[in-house]
């Protein structure tokens, strides 16, 4: 299994993190077919082949996958991703 972990420091206050954080979510829903739902501060990610959360601190968001076999190849486009979204997000 090939693991995604990413740690993001912000300074945004809690409301405008978590609205970050479903953005994100939203764009690896559209782009990767991933299902996700809030439990409290966690978002939990899954679909067939990937599983994983986001987890908004007050400071950080931390995001962590774990890919299947199948997503491997998939790893680095979906780090980019990631990675991508949060650099406009998290300095807002």
């Amino acid at each position: 299994m090939s693991t995604i972990d990413i740690t993001r420091p912000h300074t945004l206050d809690h409301a405008h993190a978590v609205e970050a954080a479903d953005s994100l979510a939203k764009s690896l829903s559209e782009r990767f077919d991933v299902d996700y739902g809030w439990e409290g501060d966690v978002l939990q990610f899954k679909r067939s082949g990937v599983k994983g959360n986001l987890t908004v601190k007050p400071e950080t968001i931390n995001v962590h996958l774990e890919l299947g076999m199948l997503l491997r190849p998939f790893k680095g486009r979906i780090e980019q991703e990631i990675h991508q979204h949060l650099d406009g997000l998290t300095r807002a």
